[in-house]
């Protein structure tokens, strides 16, 4: 069954949005400046699409993986040096194997966060899948 998301998306957007007046306000679909519908993006983040590979979602649910993750990401965002890409790279915890994703500033940004997560998990304890995509 293919599912129309843009419908649902319009009819999450209206639910609830009931003004003081008793109209129900609704967020319009977005549209690009010709006034068309805007594009699907959905497939921009390929990074995530190989079912091989650990996303955000396979997070170890024990209470070790997530004490790992939130300690990495504590050392990361304490470190004020670093980059918004940096700060907000994924950390994948699992059965103690954490993986790091997405892109950074530099190669000093991905040694530095290859650190932090070293420092947490253990030596031979990390996956780094960090890119660099340095500022344009």
């Amino acid at each position: 069954m293919k599912v129309d998301y843009r419908n649902v998306v319009r009819t999450f957007l209206c639910t609830g949005l009931l003004l003081g007046t008793g109209v129900l306000a609704c967020a319009q679909e977005p549209t690009s400046q010709q006034g068309s519908p805007a594009p699907d993006n959905t497939r921009v983040n390929e990074a995530d699409r190989n079912k091989d590979e650990p996303t955000a979602d396979q997070q170890g649910d024990n209470r070790s993986d997530r004490d790992i993750t939130q300690q990495i990401r504590q050392s990361i965002i304490k470190d004020k040096s670093l980059s918004t890409y940096a700060h907000n790279v994924k950390i994948i915890t699992q059965r103690g194997q954490v993986t790091l994703k997405g892109p950074v500033r530099s190669e000093d940004e991905k040694r530095a966060i290859e650190a932090k997560a070293t420092e947490v998990a253990g030596e031979s304890k990390v996956t780094s899948e960090l890119n660099i995509k340095p500022q344009q």
